[in-house]
């Protein structure tokens, strides 16, 4: 049945009264209304190492209760949340064994990859043990690594989501740059050390924000909200070396979580 001019007038009347009483827009009421599916893939920036609170069902995976996807879905309640990231997962385990949750229905993914293709915990490891000319030697490889096959890893990734979620917003996030520059720092590293890592993480998140660009996927870079919160600032929102639980090291603190990740992904979601 066909609705009347003056029926539709009274309509929009109330429906203006009830946005004006709760503050809403209407596009804020329609997003409001909309269920939203959500899953969190990635390595372990997103599963939340070095956050603590681990669900002990998730076993070597460390996903945190503190980790921005829970934050998020706490925060928001989607109709469905699934949380697949893994601590130590590369692009091949991303598209191996975390995809399973996605289908036409997804609404939202979020994913952080790339740092363990590139060789993020040897490099560090070798710049803490070894000689300034070693660490950079070893920085240089990770780069062109970056270069030469990371691109095309990563897009075995993307289109692998797009396949299996192809309605869904991808939220593609980076990494934050370890170290301030400048004065003293006991991180046990020189300058020159610390500025080359942090060049490598630039390098590695213009790889990504590359690819995820090129597969119309929104990009979040964190580094603006870490800094001044980076190892060496005094107010750190990551781990140091950590020799009493090495896993945690160069990883957020539940702060990095909450006052870096979940705000840079929410900003993009």
């Amino acid at each position: 049945m066909k609705t009347s001019p003056l029926a539709a007038f009274a309509s929009a009347l109330l429906l203006g009264a009830v946005l004006a009483l709760t503050g809403a827009s209407p596009a804020q009421a329609a997003q409001g209304a909309a269920a939203i599916d959500y899953v969190a893939l990635g390595d372990s920036y997103s599963s939340g190492v070095g956050a603590g609170n681990y669900d002990a069902a998730s076993g070597d995976c460390k996903r945190s209760n503190r980790a921005f996807p829970k934050l998020w879905a706490a925060a928001n309640s989607p109709s469905s949340f699934a949380f697949t990231a893994c601590s130590g997962a590369r692009t091949s385990d991303v598209t191996a064994g975390q995809l399973g949750p996605l289908g036409p229905g997804t609404d939202l993914v979020s994913l952080s990859v790339g740092g363990n293709d590139a060789g993020f915990a040897d490099v560090m490891t070798t710049c803490v043990l070894n000689s300034e000319a070693t660490c950079i030697n070893r920085v240089n490889e990770a780069r062109a690594y970056v270069d030469g096959t990371l691109p095309g890893r990563l897009d075995g990734v993307y289109s692998a989501i797009r396949a299996k979620a192809p309605a869904a917003r991808v939220v593609v996030l980076g990494y934050p740059r370890f170290y301030k520059l400048g004065g003293s720092c006991l991180a046990g590293l020189s300058e020159n050390e610390r500025s080359a890592i942090n060049a490598a993480a630039d390098h590695l998140n213009g790889a990504v924000a590359k690819r995820a660009a090129d597969h119309g996927y929104a990009y979040a870079d964190v580094v603006p909200a870490f800094t001044g919160h980076e190892i060496c600032s005094g107010a750190s929102w990551l781990h140091s070396v950590n020799w009493l639980n090495i896993g945690e090291s160069y990883h957020p603190t539940a702060a990095g979580q909450s006052g870096g990740y979940l705000p840079s992904f929410a900003a993009k979601a």
